[in-house]
């Protein structure tokens, strides 16, 4: 099968495709047909040597973490899912799941039935993103109707599933984004939006319940100062560093990392939102495998709206 591999870490064109061996599937796992791939940030800092290049190991690997296709193999003991059931999912983050390839194999309650009423380039745009969005406010900051929801990055791939999370939930949704953004995000829900490159947020909001930090840099320790008492900084993209968990008790807030894990059922419930029109995803672009390297580039240039998606099956 075709896979895009690297053999070493470093810029994009360290990606190539090349021909690898199809998996087979393992007792209570699927083989998966991949008919698009999604790329996020964590697949260009992998491949450039940080992200989770730590839990991969050394080169060669393949990354990709978003499947959108269809199963066609089933090990033994499977009983919820068969073959030509169309599904999506995070299979094995973030342990490696090889998802720039024509197949994959993965334990099959990792998957959920992709949603019904967008295709599979839509889909793959979705696992690692939403249960991002929906495992931060959800289950780890329990986002409750009234408060106040402040997310940064929100016109990126999580950004955006997040304030239409939030704003279901019942929430004031703030994000930050460029100007360009800004009536996009107000149609998806959010209430407030604040353009970062013309007024520092901190001077521009205040009272907020939770933070969901897309960013991270200083970004988290900035996001202290417009937290309530008892409010909640949830870190993504390094975790919350000592010094920000430190400089939280002394203000009296609380900091929280984070890193997402593989959730069917998480998968399922935000497939019922996608498919009652509740919630959109966006994609900016769609490039073929063989492009992998182009995507990189393009989505290292932080100027995405949603999210960048691979097609794999010809």
């Amino acid at each position: 099968m075709r896979a895009v591999t690297q053999h070493s870490t470093g810029g994009p064109e360290v990606l190539v495709v090349e021909q690898v061996p199809r998996p087979e599937p393992l007792p209570t796992e699927v083989r998966v047909k991949v008919h698009a791939a999604g790329v996020n940030p964590v697949d260009w800092k992998t491949r450039a040597g940080s992200g989770m290049a730590g839990v991969l190991g050394g080169p060669p690997f393949t990354l990709g973490w978003d499947v959108s296709g269809v199963v066609d193999k089933v090990g033994f003991g499977v009983t919820t899912l068969k073959e030509g059931d169309e599904v999506y999912g995070m299979p094995w983050f973030p342990r490696a799941a090889g998802a720039y390839a024509e197949y994959v194999t993965a334990p099959s309650r990792q998957f959920a039935l992709k949603p019904s009423s967008i295709g599979h380039e839509e889909a793959a745009a979705v696992p690692l993103a939403g249960l991002t969005a929906w495992q931060a406010l959800v289950d780890t900051a329990e986002v409750e109707s009234g408060q106040r929801v402040l997310i940064h990055a929100a016109g990126g791939g999580v950004g955006h599933l997040a304030v239409q999370f939030a704003k279901r939930l019942g929430a004031h949704v703030i994000g930050t984004a460029r100007s360009g953004s800004h009536d996009w995000l107000t149609k998806l829900g959010a209430d407030e939006v604040v353009d970062y490159t013309a007024v520092r947020f901190e001077d521009a909001v205040s009272d907020v319940d939770v933070v969901l930090d897309l960013v991270g840099g200083d970004t988290g320790l900035r996001s202290l100062d417009v937290l309530r008492p008892g409010g909640l900084l949830v870190a993504v993209p390094s975790g919350a560093a000592p010094e920000v968990v430190a400089a939280a008790e002394r203000k009296g807030v609380r900091a929280t990392p984070f890193l997402v894990e593989p959730d069917g059922p998480a998968l399922a419930a935000i497939a019922g939102l996608i498919d009652a029109g509740e919630v959109t995803v966006a994609v900016e672009e769609v490039f073929e495998l063989e492009e992998a390297a182009e995507a990189h580039a393009r989505g290292e240039s932080n100027r995405t709206r949603g999210k960048l998606v691979l097609r794999v099956a010809r």
